[in-house]
């Protein structure tokens, strides 16, 4: 698949702009795979069966749904079994500098900062957690346009970046994105496995680069990474799998060697069980999403018009 089909959204934002709002009431999912080079955060309700697809993690929504997706993250939503005719949806984009470097380099701010660096995989918060957070998206919607407006968007997200009811979307190895590790010995371990995890990795090769025994690394890397060190390189595996099969036309089982898997069996169930859905199915939908984006371009355009509110300040 040609990576070009993924829809490269125009946002509304200016550069005067500090965010743009947006607000539906809808009974259909109709917009394709896409990407933008701001952050979203979408609050959805009532979309029970609806499909999400962030990166290369796809999800089936319940009744409520908040994410936080980084900027050229691809996402989109599919209809899937929603037959809800009253979803609610409140979309918040804002560029990435509104959180300046300097900002996040405060003692104070570093919640914030770690939810920016999460948000480059996308960040899926827990239904109760949606659900506390509604009066404070609505807040928002009710603030009049301004500098007010703006403070309790900051608010919001400084909310959210105490929340621990959530989990990341997108494995690192499909967004090509490293997360940041304070222990120089485990970028180090990161670094390898990154460059070699398409050959086998052994436990004595990476405890001898941080001067280690294997079982002393073992339990160092999992304190550190608060993952196996067997789970994480399957999570690296998996990224570049999903990304070989959202990219390109390559044989799966071509795919499955490539990645450093042994035989196309564990690849299979392992995909299945950490994705929900086999590689070839996954292929299927990820093409689907991104096809229709291709054939609905200009139609895309127009967006969603009932009873919609936007507002940009």
């Amino acid at each position: 698949m040609d990576n070009s089909y993924i829809l490269q959204e125009i946002t509304p934002l200016k550069e005067s702009d500090c965010f743009y709002l947006a607000e539906r009431i809808k009974d259909s999912f109709d917009y394709p795979l896409h990407k933008h080079e701001v952050l979203e955060l979408n609050f959805i309700e009532n979309g029970e069966g609806a499909k999400r697809i962030v990166g290369d993690c796809i999800e089936i929504l319940g009744k409520y749904d908040l994410v936080l997706i980084g900027a050229e993250l691809e996402h989109g939503w599919e209809q899937n079994e929603c037959k809800m005719q009253n979803v609610h949806e409140i979309m918040i984009q804002f560029p990435t500098d509104l959180l300046s470097k300097a900002l996040l380099q405060k003692t104070q701010c570093a919640p914030l900062k770690k939810l920016i660096e999460n948000s480059k995989k996308g960040i899926s918060f827990d239904a109760h957690v949606c659900e506390a957070m509604r009066p404070k998206i609505m807040e928002i919607m009710d603030t009049e346009a301004g500098f007010y407006r703006l403070l309790k968007l900051y608010e919001l997200l400084y909310e959210l970046s105490l929340q621990d009811e959530c989990h990341t979307l997108a494995s690192g190895s499909f967004t090509y994105s490293i997360d940041e590790v304070d222990s120089r010995r485990v970028k180090k371990i990161e670094d390898y496995i990154n460059k070699n995890y398409k050959n086998e990795i052994r436990l004595t090769t990476l405890g001898e680069l941080v001067g280690m025994t294997p079982t002393s690394f073992s339990r160092f890397f999992k304190l550190r990474t608060g993952r196996s060190l067997s789970d994480y390189i399957i999570d690296i595996r998996l990224g570049h799998a999903a990304r070989k099969l959202a990219d390109t036309i390559t044989p799966i089982i071509e795919i499955c060697y490539d990645c450093g898997f042994n035989n196309i069996s564990n690849f299979n169930r392992i995909f299945k069980n950490r994705k929900g859905c086999t590689p070839s199915a996954f292929r299927a939908d990820y093409r689907d999403n991104a096809n229709s984006c291709f054939v609905r371009q200009q139609a895309i355009k127009k967006k969603d018009t009932t009873h919609k509110k936007k507002v940009i300040i």
